[in-house]
């Protein structure tokens, strides 16, 4: 059982950034998958009470906040939920971590895209994904630093003490 908690999320989180580059949506069924995995493993990882409640605490802050800059047009719903739900997996403990880590490679991917959107329109090869459609809309799927960040942060979290 325990190596679930070593494969599931990260893999789930992966694809998000994958689909996220390549369609800039995040799909309702990953986030969803991603909450009912945490809610069926959780009682199984030996979880306490506590973490588990701090972790439900700490997406809904997460989700408080990140309605406001969804209501305010500075993100997507899509990103909301999933960064809600990767709040949720990560826990109380790494949400500051985790602010601070996806705010850095998001402005990081943003800049990159605005570096090379000179460079995309005349070459074709260079128009995969979103980088595609960032001349016209300048949007960046932020999925890809939420994951990022996610990733890096996960071998910290209880699932993986919990899992050895």
């Amino acid at each position: 059982m325990h190596y679930v908690f070593l494969v599931f999320f990260p893999v789930l989180v992966a694809y998000a950034a994958v689909t996220d580059f390549l369609t800039m949506t995040i799909s309702n069924r990953l986030t969803l998958a991603l909450a009912a995995g945490f809610l069926v493993l959780a009682p199984f990882s030996g979880m306490n009470w506590p973490v588990f409640g701090w972790s439900l605490a700490g997406a809904g802050l997460v989700f408080a906040v990140g309605f406001g800059t969804f209501a305010a047009g500075w993100v997507g719903g899509g990103d909301v939920k999933f960064a809600t739900v990767v709040a949720l997996w990560l826990g109380w403990d790494h949400l500051l971590e985790y602010a601070v880590l996806f705010s850095l490679y998001g402005g990081l991917l943003t800049l990159t895209a605005l570096s090379l959107s000179k460079f995309i329109e005349p070459l074709p090869i260079l128009q995969v994904g979103f980088l595609n459609r960032f001349n016209q809309h300048r949007r960046v799927p932020y999925g890809i630093a939420l994951s990022v960040a996610a990733l890096q942060l996960f071998p910290d979290t209880v699932w993986l003490k919990l899992a050895a």
